[in-house]
């Protein structure tokens, strides 16, 4: 039996879709998060990004307005400080996220999900 599969999910997301649908296909039915609605905590934030070996800014989608009116792009903003804005604007964390079998991978290509099942 699999191990709880969790996936972080925008459904208005094309890629997020796209992972979703190739999940079912592969007969996996992982527990949907929809992290706009319910965000991960600053800790659930950091255990991802240890798992995707990335760092906040490498996980933060550049091109939300958020980004640019909260200065995101601010070297001498810490990790801990994206982080926080991360939590407090969940549109910033680029998406897919699964997590499965102790490890995590973003679905960008959704396929790339495959690798930790």
């Amino acid at each position: 039996m699999l191990a709880k599969i969790v996936f972080y999910h925008n459904p208005h997301c094309s890629k997020s879709r796209q992972t979703l649908q190739l999940l079912h296909e592969q007969g996996v039915q992982p527990e949907i998060i929809e992290y706009l609605k319910s965000p991960p905590s600053k800790a659930q934030l950091k255990s991802i990004l240890r798992l995707l070996d990335m760092t906040p800014r490498e996980l933060m989608r550049k091109k939300e307005s958020i980004y640019k009116e909260l200065d995101l792009a601010n070297l001498a903003l810490s990790a801990d400080e994206l982080i926080t804005a991360m939590r407090e604007h969940p549109a910033l964390i680029e998406r897919p996220i699964v997590l499965a079998n102790g490890k995590a991978a973003l679905g960008r290509p959704p396929e790339k999900v495959l690798e930790i099942l």
